[in-house]
């Protein structure tokens, strides 16, 4: 799909990467639709001209349904997904610490699992009804992360993570005959305002020391491998690593 005729949904466009990714896509795709559940946040950005914003909370399957069919009904519809929305979360399965339930919050888990994954499903299956429907051709983007492979103290974001990309690759065997590609990427550590609300100097330092190149990732470079996989053709099912040679 050449970058000019694509329409696309970005989840969590509202800020960090999702909207470094929306400002930077609207310069070169026909049209961006920024869906995020921070309505202020949204009144408050600057968007371009071609940047439709939508407030909606992913976790409710009433709401994503409502806003796939205002898109594609009132808005001239989309022919690529970015399912980009989430939150970090870092919490031991047992903390010696804690009293005094020492356990893994069920409630913390409950909540990753909503906005990580559950809302994932929710809109993939709301846009590729759309697309299927209207015999279009497209493309989904699982935003996953190299805590997939599994990373200490991330029970629940590791979880989410892995599960995303499984069903990247699921969807592309079951979307392909619709001419529906679907992918993954799972980043590494970027340079990213939620990265840094995650994580304290020591741990950014450390990271960083661990990349085999020394350094963080570039917001730029994540938003060349959406462009990457939006325009490659032959590229379905399978998830881009790109996290500067860092093993877990």
């Amino acid at each position: 799909m050449q970058l000019k005729n694509a329409r696309i949904i970005i989840t969590g466009g509202a800020s960090g990467f999702g909207y470094h990714m929306a400002m930077g896509l609207a310069t070169k795709a026909a049209h961006v639709f920024v869906v995020d559940v921070n309505e202020d946040q949204l009144l408050r950005n600057e968007y371009a001209s071609n940047i439709t914003t939508i407030s909606c909370d992913l976790t409710l399957p009433d709401e994503v349904e409502k806003i796939a069919k205002t898109i594609f009904n009132d808005h001239g519809g989309a022919n690529v997904l970015i399912n980009n929305a989430g939150i970090i979360h870092s919490e031991p399965l047992i903390n010696l610490l804690q009293r005094p339930d020492k356990k893994h919050s069920i409630s913390n888990w409950k909540k990753v699992i909503d906005v990580n994954l559950n809302a994932v499903f929710y809109m993939t299956a709301c846009v590729a009804e759309q697309l299927v429907t209207k015999k279009s051709a497209g493309v989904i983007i699982n935003i996953s992360s190299i805590a997939a492979q599994g990373n200490i103290g991330q029970s629940a974001y590791s979880a989410t993570k892995a599960a995303v990309e499984a069903l990247a690759k699921t969807w592309s065997k079951e979307l392909g005959m619709f001419k529906i590609r679907c992918a993954s990427i799972a980043p590494g550590f970027f340079d990213t305002s939620s990265t840094r609300s995650s994580l304290n100097e020591h741990m950014l330092a450390k990271w960083k020391k661990s990349v085999p190149i020394n350094t963080l990732g570039n917001p730029d470079e994540l938003m060349m491998a959406v462009e990457f996989i939006i325009q490659n053709e032959y590229y379905n099912g399978k998830t881009l690593s790109l996290d500067g040679g860092l093993t877990l």
